[in-house]
């Protein structure tokens, strides 16, 4: 290897072990910590107030009057057992899907307190594209 090369490398080498401070001290002892003997300062900070809930905003499509408002039971009368069902906190995400389309209905409680009852509807195909949400609700609905 020439000079030339080997100086660059040696120089970076050097910097490099220079930066590996932080190490235990030697000798095998540990350091110690202390604090003042003074008591600790204790703050108050105030809690901020409780922020409401929003309220869920009502979807109005033709075609989803059977959907929108009713409640967990009644979506289970109307499209049978759901493939998918997730509650989270107050909300809840029901999903039936058929060979037609993939229809997510979520259900959140009304402002005044009670049941959760749908307030939106999503529809799509398996790959993802959308599709009319009332056809979907129609393609998926039992028949009776």
């Amino acid at each position: 290897m020439t000079l030339t090369r080997f100086l660059p490398v040696s120089a970076l080498a050097l910097l490099l072990a220079s930066c590996g401070g932080g190490a235990a001290p030697s000798g095998g002892k540990t350091a110690v910590v202390r604090s003042a003997s003074s008591a600790p300062v204790r703050t108050t900070v105030p809690r901020p107030a409780p922020i409401g809930k929003p309220t869920a905003q009502v979807q109005m499509i033709p075609g989803l009057e059977g959907v929108i408002g009713s409640d967990a039971l009644q979506l289970g009368r109307t499209f049978g057992t759901p493939r998918l069902d997730v509650i989270e906190d107050d909300a809840r995400k029901m999903q039936w899907s058929g060979t037609a389309c993939i229809l997510d209905v979520f259900l959140y409680p009304p402002a005044n307190g009670g049941k959760p009852t749908a307030t939106y509807v999503d529809a799509r195909r398996g790959d993802g594209r959308d599709v009319d949400r009332a056809a979907c609700v129609a393609a998926l609905r039992k028949a009776p």
